[in-house]
């Protein structure tokens, strides 16, 4: 629910306090002119203004601009319907302005405004110190470092209290500032030699996040190429694999890594020792653990390590939940509710767990819960979002196998203008 702390808008450059008061009174002012547009106005206009002060990934387009409006000004309703009673007023004002900068409360929001303006304070050290972090400057973070002794064990004061050696993972923090350069384990060393806690958590995602569960299932430093390297500073420093929660909610590291997609990382997290559980076993494909952990799981936790091992195409070990009773139609969790194997397999695009699928049985015409759509409208979905070759033949495997093809998916445009797919959807073996 908006505001979490990944969706915190910058701040400008030079922050004041005086003009958030005045920000602050224009918002009570569009409260109370009974224009129902009025906040709404209000709040593109401020976010415009902040995306032409700081030039940063989250408001870089007009589409972000506008997303970033909406998100305030049904935030900032909410927040005054809740005060009927003395609605409008300057104090909920404020309070959405510091809500949506990341920060618990306006006293917290404007301590924070007025620590920055004094030179040397901690929280500008520590400001600094976080863009050094995530624009790649080791020299200047090194500096920071040395001139303030206590930085490395230092919290933010926005919401999620995280040190510095969480700006590494590029997760969990403000989503403006998850970048990884290449460099990014060079300032790992640096924070870690400076006396920062390898094992600090940071309330966020449902869970007390580490550094290590951070970057372990985050997509920045994978693209990057610097995810692996960053894991291996943090396990010299003796990060543990073992906490609970890491990653966030109560998960154990390997689940969590692959439910973010990052199965590299839980590949290797597992190769260094982290615990594998029947669901971890599942999405990494080990059908020997599988097979010796299966008998004695909970039906809850056999049907997770299922929708795991679909979503990862895992057929063998899919067939071994299959042999122990698993009904191939069961309704799994993952991908929203109430949807079944075949669903999982057609939308990412695993051509051959879906002909197994089929071949035991896998209901075509089945509807999940979520979106209320079958196995082909995933297919299509899946295709249209993040496609590979695999979901041409899906889609004719589904079509031949009985699948119904509404009228209106001909008219699709995107469907319409690829003749392969065309052919796929009346059944043709492409």
């Amino acid at each position: 629910m908006y505001p979490n702390p990944q969706q915190a808008l910058p701040l400008p450059a030079q922050p004041s306090l005086e003009q958030y008061r005045k920000l602050a009174k224009e918002l009570v002012k569009a409260c109370r002119s009974g224009d129902p547009e009025a906040m709404h106005a209000w709040a593109v206009r401020w976010i415009e203004r902040l995306a032409a002060a700081r030039r940063v990934k989250t408001l870089d387009t007009e589409a972000h601009v506008r997303a970033g409006a909406e998100l305030v000004t049904q935030f900032a309703r909410k927040e005054f319907s809740h005060h009927e009673s003395a609605s409008c007023t300057l104090a909920t004002a404020q309070f959405v302005i510091a809500r949506s900068h990341g920060f618990l409360s306006w006293p917290k929001f404007a301590n924070h405004l007025e620590s920055l303006a004094r030179t040397g304070s901690t929280v500008s050290a520590y400001e600094q110190a976080v863009e050094a972090i995530v624009g790649g400057d080791d020299a200047a973070l090194a500096r920071l470092l040395r001139k303030h002794p206590k930085l490395a064990r230092a919290r933010s004061t926005r919401e999620h209290g995280a040190t510095l050696l969480h700006y590494v993972s590029a997760n969990g923090v403000e989503g403006y500032r998850q970048l990884s350069p290449k460099n990014s384990a060079t300032m790992t060393r640096l924070l870690l030699a400076a006396g920062a806690d390898v094992d600090a958590t940071t309330e966020v995602y449902d869970g007390r996040c580490t550094a290590l569960g951070l970057v372990a299932t985050s997509s920045p430093p994978f693209t990057t190429g610097v995810q692996q390297e960053v894991i291996d500073v943090l396990l010299e420093h003796g990060a543990r694999l073992d906490l609970p929660g890491l990653a966030g909610h109560d998960d154990a590291l390997i689940r969590s890594c692959l439910a973010n997609g990052q199965a590299q990382a839980a590949e290797y997290l597992a190769s260094r020792g982290a615990p594998v559980d029947l669901e971890g076993a599942a999405g990494l494909g080990r059908v020997d653990d599988v097979e010796r952990r299966i008998e004695r799981a909970p039906g809850k936790e056999v049907l997770a390590a299922f929708s795991m091992a679909c979503a990862y195409g895992r057929v063998q070990v899919v067939d071994v939940f299959l042999q122990h009773g698993v009904d191939v139609n069961a309704e799994i969790r993952g991908f929203g509710e109430g949807h079944t194997a075949l669903h999982v397999a057609a939308f990412q695009g695993h051509l051959d767990l879906v002909v197994s699928l089929l071949t035991h049985g896998a209901d075509v015409h089945a509807i999940d819960h979520t979106w209320r759509t079958t196995p082909l409208t995933w297919a299509l979905t899946g295709w249209s979002r993040k496609p590979v070759p695999q979901h041409y033949d899906i889609v004719a495997q589904l079509v031949r196998s009985g699948a119904t093809v509404m009228p209106d998916v001909f008219d699709w445009e995107t469907a319409r203008d690829d003749p392969r797919m065309m052919s796929a959807l009346r059944g043709a073996r492409t």
